[in-house]
């Protein structure tokens, strides 16, 4: 398999829709990086390990050594927001990244300015937009193939990933122009507003073969219509929603409670969160589509349906505040209420006081990493295996999804060892046993 891997050669251009908070703590903190300024903590195709081989031959390489993945000095940066401030300013303007950092890749940072969006004040009714463009569906999407086209050329990148890094939009469900890609392209050029516009970016993407990944929950290429594009152009797409914050603890915590048949009655919780996307979310419609990605990862990893005495009467609960003087510092309390043997109840509290983007930017510089090799690597379509990211896991249709963070991780590693020619790893170890026993007869 790991011939058939084209090499990482040249130029990678990331383009990330939104230049907000969490864009520009990646851009900035990747410039950082290439500086010697600070390390990429966080990123698991920079700092992570991966075990290859028998414990005892002790070889755990870090994954950029071991995956050709494209490395940092690069990476070429671009995106489109509904603000016209350069990355400089709008990092100042997000507050996330200490001035005296910003300050000292200020150059980096303000050499790119943002090209206009494609963008629909019904999807995100809080977010008011100066730097937009104009036109149909169907001109939005040529617009944007325009200026994928132009920064290409300009930038001399070999290759172009995309990220989605913009707000939740409204919650909406898969109608019938979502349903078949001949339908999408039609209402494209009908200017349906049933299209949001991250699908327009997504489409305009995959048409040129080039791979998404989506960081919002946002239904974007979760739809026939978008996944029958993306193997068409044999193309990987990726979704959906950064796993930051709360809803990573949740995949952490329960794990072990399911493990130790832990029973669970409740888990109620609420966040306060002031930045640009807590001000969208503000609105019931978007934080409706946040609320769906969230709730279903404690029923896909407890599955209430399989262990009813253990988890068939929980109620879970789920609530985001926008509190401006927080700015991008999401706090967040958990309060569950566990039981155990003979019934016995106890409670479990968390209150997690963490930097959203901070979370969020070395997910956002892994998935482009990741997705880029998986194009590399003739990929296609929904890539399962970088769940591990994602709240709300895109799967193939009537797969349930695995939202379990530990399960994830093998999964993950497991496709990287596959693709470049290594024997997975289960974790069985029976075989050190039986060679020990073996050793002792003799």
């Amino acid at each position: 398999m790991k011939s058939n891997i084209k090499p990482a050669e040249g130029k990678l251009g990331i383009l990330l829709p939104g230049l907000g908070a969490v864009a520009t703590t990646l851009i900035a903190g990747v410039e950082a990086v290439k500086k010697g300024i600070s390390k990429p903590i966080g990123s698991v195709t920079q700092m992570g390990t991966i075990r290859l081989g028998k414990r005892t031959e002790n070889r755990r390489p870090k994954i950029k050594d071991f995956v050709p993945l494209a490395g940092l000095n690069d990476i070429v940066f671009g995106g489109w927001d509904v603000f016209e401030d350069n990355v400089y300013e709008s990092a100042m303007n997000a507050k996330v990244l200490e001035p005296g950092l910003l300050y000292s890749v200020k150059a980096e940072l303000e050499s790119i300015k943002p090209m206009k969006a494609a963008f629909d004040h019904d999807y995100a009714k809080n977010l008011t937009g100066t730097h937009l463009k104009t036109g149909t569906r169907y001109e939005l999407a040529q617009q944007v193939m325009e200026d994928i086209k132009n920064f290409q050329e300009t930038n001399n990148c070999n290759r172009i990933v995309l990220v989605w890094c913009g707000s939740t939009e409204i919650y909406y469900e898969a109608s019938e122009i979502h349903s078949t890609l001949a339908k999408f392209e039609q209402a494209l050029v009908d200017d349906d507003k049933r299209i949001a516009p991250s699908m327009i970016y997504a489409y305009a993407a995959l048409k040129m073969g080039i791979p998404f990944a989506n960081g919002a929950p946002n239904l974007t290429v979760d739809i026939p219509a978008l996944i029958e594009l993306a193997k068409l152009t044999q193309t990987p797409i990726a979704g959906k929603d950064f796993k930051t914050g709360q809803t990573l603890m949740k995949t952490i915590l329960a794990p072990g409670l399911a493990a130790r048949a832990l029973g669970v009655n409740g888990w109620f919780s609420t966040n306060i969160l002031g930045n640009r996307d807590g001000l969208v979310l503000d609105d019931p419609d978007n934080f409706k589509t946040k609320e769906v990605s969230k709730l279903g990862v404690l029923e896909d990893i407890l599955r209430p349906e399989d262990n009813p005495e253990l988890y068939g009467e929980i109620y879970h609960k789920i609530r985001i505040n926008y509190y401006p003087p927080h700015g991008d510092n999401k706090e967040s309390w958990d309060n569950i209420d566990i039981f155990g043997w003979l019934g016995y109840k106890m409670q479990i509290k968390i209150n997690f006081l963490c930097r959203d983007s901070i979370l969020a930017a070395p997910i956002a510089l892994d998935l482009a990493l990741f997705i880029d090799f998986a194009k590399r690597a003739h990929m296609s379509g929904i890539q399962e295996w970088l769940s591990f990211y994602l709240k709300s896991p895109q799967t193939a249709p009537g797969l349930q999804a695995e939202n379990d963070i530990f399960k994830q991780l093998i999964k993950l590693e497991n496709t990287l060892r596959h693709l470049m020619g290594e024997d997975l790893i289960t974790h069985l170890g029976l075989d050190y046993y039986e060679d020990l026993v073996e050793d002792v007869i003799s």
